[in-house]
């Protein structure tokens, strides 16, 4: 099961790739359109942050993680540099794991 449901998305994948080479390009010149597209990438890493950031399985999971997140979110309102933000995320991670 585990292989068609790979293999037919694949073929999906593909197909919305062809497709999209035939989009007449009045349609992707669209301002409401480039405005959403815009913001597709920022809700999909939204949600992957909060995903993989406190959800185990199907259950919700407040644990070292979410302080790990708390941090990286402080630090980039301070506007800290991007390696700041990830490491201090991950130090902040541990010392909870450590510490619990």
């Amino acid at each position: 099961m585990r292989w068609l449901v790979l293999i037919a998305t694949s073929v999906l994948c593909l197909a919305i790739k062809i497709f999209g080479h035939y989009v007449p390009q009045r349609w992707l010149a669209n301002a409401r359109l480039q405005r959403i597209n815009a913001l597709i990438p920022i809700a999909l890493l939204s949600a992957l942050v909060v995903a993989e950031g406190v959800v185990q399985k199907t259950h919700v999971v407040l644990d070292h993680r979410l302080a790990g997140l708390a941090f990286a979110v402080v630090a980039l309102l301070a506007k800290a540099p991007f390696p700041v933000v990830v490491v201090g995320a991950a130090v902040t991670s541990a010392l909870v794991y450590h510490l619990h």
